[in-house]
C-alpha cells in the first residue's frame, strides 16, 4: 500500500515538533516515547503510521484495540490508556504491554489476580484526576501517595509512572507539574502527559510519553 502523504506529512511534523519541544527545554528527543492513539481510527489510516516506523500505539477499550491489532501486534508495544472496567483484567493483562489507567484498589486486586494467574505482567501507570474531575476516572491527588504504597504493598507491583489527562478547560500546565511533583515523591520517573494539543507544553513539564491521536491520523471518525 502506498502511504497517503498527508497521513505521512502529519506524522512527521509530529515527530519533528517531539524533538524540538524536547531540544527546547534541553532534553534527549529520545526520551520521549510518541504513543500514536489509534482508539477510532480505520486500518487505512493507521496503515501508513506503522509503515513508516510507530511502534507505539494508545487505545481506550480493550475489545476495541483486540478486534483491531489481533495478530498484527508483533513487535509493537500496545497501550491501553482508557478507564479498564474490573471485569476486564483478564484481557487487558493478557493483551496490553502497558496500562496506563490503574486508579482503584479493586481493579489493582484484579490485575494482581490475572497477573499471577497468566504470568505476564504489563507495565503499570496510576492515573492521577489532577482536575478532580468527577466525569474522570483516575485518583485524587490528595490519595495518590496512598494507593501507589498500597500498588506496592499489597500487590507487589512495581509502579512505572502516572499519568493524567487535565481538563480541557483549564491551562495544561499545572496541572503537568502537579503530575511531575506527586511523581518526584514518589520516585517514579516515567510520566504519561499531554495530548494533540498540549504535548509540547507536557514534554517541557517532564513528559516522557505524549499520547497524539488528531495530530497523527486526523479527527476521529
Amino acid at each position: 500500500m502506498t502511504a497517503p502523504p498527508q497521513s505521512l506529512a502529519a506524522y512527521a511534523d509530529v515527530v519533528a515538533r517531539i524533538a524540538r519541544a524536547a531540544q527546547a527545554c534541553g532534553r534527549d528527543p529520545a526520551e520521549v516515547t510518541l504513543v500514536a492513539v489509534s482508539k477510532q481510527q480505520p486500518w487505512e489510516a493507521i496503515e501508513p503510521v506503522l509503515a513508516a516506523g510507530q511502534r507505539v500505539f494508545g487505545e481506550n477499550r480493550v475489545q476495541e484495540a483486540m478486534a483491531r491489532w489481533e495478530g498484527k501486534a508483533k513487535g509493537l508495544t500496545l497501550h491501553l490508556i482508557g478507564p479498564l472496567q474490573s471485569n476486564k483484567a483478564k484481557e487487558a493483562v493478557a493483551f496490553f504491554d502497558v496500562i496506563e489507567s490503574l486508579d482503584r484498589d479493586k481493579l489493582a486486586r484484579a490485575l494482581a489476580e490475572q497477573v499471577e494467574k497468566q504470568g505476564r505482567a504489563p507495565r503499570l501507570y496510576v492515573q492521577v484526576n489532577t482536575g478532580e474531575e468527577p466525569q474522570k476516572a483516575g485518583v485524587t491527588p490528595a490519595e495518590a501517595d496512598a494507593f501507589i504504597a498500597a500498588c506496592r504493598k499489597d500487590y507487589g507491583f512495581d509502579i512505572e509512572g502516572l499519568m493524567c489527562i487535565p481538563p480541557a478547560d483549564e491551562p495544561a500546565g499545572p496541572h503537568f507539574a502537579l503530575l511531575r511533583k506527586v511523581a518526584e515523591r514518589n520516585g517514579l520517573a516515567k510520566l504519561s502527559m499531554g495530548m494533540s494539543d498540549d504535548f509540547e507544553t507536557a514534554i517541557r513539564f517532564g513528559a516522557t510519553s505524549v499520547r497524539v491521536g488528531s495530530a497523527v491520523f486526523g479527527a476521529r471518525l
